[in-house]
């Protein structure tokens, strides 16, 4: 392999949020390893799922949804895949791309996003502020397989995963349990948060293990504002679908233009509200800080009542009713008489009238909203009323920035999936297509048959990239490591002749014969330094030797290979 091969099918093994920015191709080969797995297949065997293929679209996103909810959490354990520097990823990535881009749009590497960011010290906020001078953490994307394996890691009860990791596995169990056309789901990535966006109805975003459709989008709740953030405050880095990518960094897009046009447009009216009465009560809902403005008139036993809007929107927090629903009077009903007074709050805007007033203009802009507001209501009272407009109609609309079209689109070798084939008849299609296809060649990789594959980049990566069994035996003895790696259990978390890094072997805490071999190869090769390493594999027996050490370990793979480190 050249060099540049070797980095990118090596990548396909560790897959970090650094190196599928460098290889956006490495993203769909994910969800196509997942795919591949019969992990997602054997779901539709849950009771969880009986009859699910009579549903409607929406409710069947719902029910995985809460599948995922039930077996997965949200996981961002910087520590957890282990440390680097940022000068060992710039020298590695020196021939693909240059610091100052990574600055612009990575988050490990100097970018904060807009204004928001800023606010919050996005540094802290993920952690990343432990670190100091120039370490960083790897942020691995794991493939379903370990995700699921977390149950086994100490402090775990379920799997867990990082938010690519959730995507990925969002788009392949939208595919295989949800029966969603694959044409229809597209990935979205930005320098902080990866999501998808499903193209049924009128749009649904997957968010971490959440999904959030467009009246979800619009409600102004805690779930809501999160998930606005990265489509409000980022840009978007990488959109990747079943047709190929498109990378705000890089000139040559291989996504068919058509399905980006397509996806351009629903994302659009997705993210697009209609001017209606109920808008308003969800954005007081998000923007607390205009909530000031605004009182509320209630009629109690047939004499009207006025009421803080904020207090309204403090009861809502601990009932079942909501404010912006035809629930609203039953939450009224719910507050305590001594909340109301018996006149009209002096310098705030009747809500009652500024909603009819609304259901009465539906086509009024912003600006002529504005404009009228100011001449009915003399809301001028309220000295944050112009800034409210504006927030309004940030709210009302928000613009995502995405690739642009100005790209040069390259059509490769097209794929087809179909929710009429079974997990083998796709398997097979995909070592068909891998030839001609990168993104397929790369998903033999990510799934690690080693049957299929070539060993170099599995090996490279084992070697180079898995410093969290280096450092947790580091203090060990040679012997007292091949003692502890011995005791593991005789278990990997990959079916078949796939095989388990030597992080993930150490994390979980079990493997295959092979897989502890290289991790016992992994921690030899830190400490020896340049010393051979040979790994022997004859179906049910493997042996490493490195200069006076040798131990043989047993394997169920059925694996026949031989190779020097």
């Amino acid at each position: 392999m050249s060099d540049m091969n070797m980095e990118q099918y090596s990548s396909a093994f560790t897959m970090s949020d650094m190196e599928i920015f460098v290889f956006p191709d490495l993203l769909y080969a994910l969800v196509l390893a997942n795919i591949m797995s019969p992990v997602i297949w054997e779901w539709r065997r849950d009771p969880w799922f009986q009859g699910i293929e009579k549903k409607s679209p929406i409710r069947r996103i719902n029910r995985l949804k809460q599948f995922i909810m039930d077996h997965f959490v949200f996981n961002l354990d910087l520590e957890t895949w282990g440390l680097t520097t940022k000068e060992n990823e710039l020298a590695r990535f020196s021939g693909f791309i240059d610091e100052k881009t990574l600055a612009a749009s990575n988050a490990l590497f100097g970018y904060e996003g807009d204004k928001y960011y800023f606010s919050i010290d996005i540094r802290k906020h993920f952690g990343l502020d432990r670190y100091e001078g120039n370490v960083i953490p790897y942020w691995k994307t794991e493939t379903v397989e370990a995700m699921q394996a977390f149950e086994y890691k100490p402090g775990y009860d379920t799997g867990a995963g990082e938010c690519v990791s959730l995507s990925a596995l969002y788009t392949a169990a939208l595919f295989i349990v949800a029966r969603i056309p694959i044409e229809d789901i597209f990935l979205i990535a930005t320098p902080l948060h990866s999501q998808n966006f499903i193209d049924i109805d009128d749009g649904v975003l997957t968010n971490n293990r959440r999904i959030v459709t467009k009246n979800m989008w619009f409600n102004g709740t805690t779930l809501s504002t999160k998930a606005r953030r990265a489509l409000e405050n980022e840009e978007v880095t990488i959109v990747s679908h079943l047709s190929g990518h498109i990378h705000t960094v890089y000139e040559r897009a291989t996504i068919a233009p058509e399905r980006y046009d397509a996806f351009k447009n629903a994302l659009h009216g997705y993210l697009r509200a209609d001017f209606k009465q109920d808008i308003i009560s969800n954005f007081l809902r998000k923007e607390r800080d205009f909530q000031c403005c605004f009182q509320y008139r209630h009629e109690i036993h047939g004499k009207p009542m006025f009421i803080e809007v904020e207090r309204i929107y403090g009861y809502e927090h601990t009932s079942s009713k909501n404010f912006s629903t035809d629930a609203r009077n039953a939450l009224l009903n719910e507050i305590d008489a001594e909340e109301f007074s018996f006149a009209p709050i002096p310098e705030r805007i009747m809500l009652n009238d500024f909603e009819e007033f609304i259901r009465n203009n539906p086509d009024s802009s912003i600006e002529e909203l504005d404009k009228a507001m100011f001449e009915k209501f003399m809301i001028e009272k309220c000295p944050r009323i112009k800034e409210m407009f504006k927030s309004l109609e940030s709210f009302l609309e928000v613009r995502p920035r995405l690739p642009g079209n100005d790209k040069t689109f390259f059509r490769g070798a097209s794929l087809k999936l179909s929710n009429d084939h079974d997990r083998e008849e796709i398997v097979e299609y995909i070592h068909e297509k891998a030839p001609d296809n990168e993104v397929c060649r790369l998903a033999q990789y990510a799934f690690r048959d080693m049957s299929r594959i070539s060993w170099e980049p599995f090996v490279k990566a084992s070697m180079e990239r898995n410093p969290v069994s280096i450092s947790g035996l580091d203090e060990k003895s040679n012997d007292e490591t091949e003692a502890f790696i011995r005791a593991l259990p005789d278990i990997s978390i990959y079916d078949g002749k796939r095989l388990a890094m030597p992080d993930e072997v150490y994390n979980y805490g079990r493997g295959d014969g092979i897989e502890k071999a290289f991790l016992l190869a992994n921690v030899l090769k830190r400490k020896e330094g340049t010393g051979e390493i040979v790994i022997e594999i004859d179906g049910k027996s493997v042996t490493l030797a490195s200069g006076r050490m040798s131990c043989r370990f047993s394997s169920s793979k059925g694996i026949k290979a031989r190779v020097v480190i």
